[in-house]
């Protein structure tokens, strides 16, 4: 299959869910740390850096052939909110469903009724590439543009930021994503040789006590 089937699978329109996810910038809007297109870009960049590249190596890994269990698992370990699990999972079930809908595969049917609640997105993105014929390098773009391309358009709707503005921050990271896509990449590819240890644990301990703030909120704009 050719890599166009990249451009399927990271079309905003792909319905994956990701469009009820604010990638933690609902809370962050209410709680004053994103005011306009600045403090957004501030908050994408540490989003990219640290869940972004996490889940980018995992997305690479599943790609690469990595076992889906051990990485659900190292998703998991590197998920301290629960919130933040629960949300992952959701999405991983609807991404499973579009992805199985789309491109059908044995591989996918297994890890759907292995993870009948959902595994990890990152996972089931990975995997998802890896039955359209794309690589690790395919998932990996998919998985870190997604981390700060979900929070930009949510701020526009939470802000009414204008899109331009939006659209900006994300063009000035594009040369942060190749990097950030680079060591996901290399550290996939690793889990063969070195296990689920050579995916990185970067933390972001404000985003998780931001998801279970937010997960308490009686109303809410986004899920999570």
């Amino acid at each position: 299959m050719g890599r166009a089937a990249l451009l399927v699978l990271a079309d905003g329109r792909f319905p994956a869910g990701g469009h009820a996810h604010s990638g933690g910038a609902e809370e962050a809007v209410k709680a004053g740390r994103i005011t306009g297109a600045a403090s957004l870009e501030a908050f994408c960049r540490g989003r990219l850096h640290t869940a972004g590249l996490v889940g980018a190596s995992l997305a690479a890994a599943a790609a690469a052939g990595a076992d889906p269990a051990a990485l659900d698992a190292a998703a998991d370990a590197r998920t301290p909110s629960p919130a933040l699990r629960v949300a992952a999972r959701r999405l991983g079930r609807q991404l499973m469903r579009a992805a199985r809908a789309t491109w059908p595969s044995a591989e996918l049917d297994a890890v759907a009724r292995e993870f009948p609640k959902g595994a990890h997105q990152p996972v089931v993105l990975g995997l998802a590439a890896r039955a359209a014929g794309l690589g690790a390098e395919d998932a990996a773009y998919c998985a870190v543009y997604e981390s700060v391309s979900g929070p930009a358009t949510a701020v526009v709707r939470l802000l009414s930021l204008d899109p331009f503005e939006a659209t900006g921050v994300l063009a000035r990271l594009a040369p942060e994503l190749d990097r950030v896509v680079d060591r996901a990449v290399s550290a996939g590819r690793a889990v063969p040789a070195e296990g689920v240890d050579a995916l990185p644990a970067a933390s972001a301990p404000l985003l998780e006590i931001g998801a279970e703030v937010h997960a308490a909120w009686p109303v809410r704009l986004f899920a999570s």
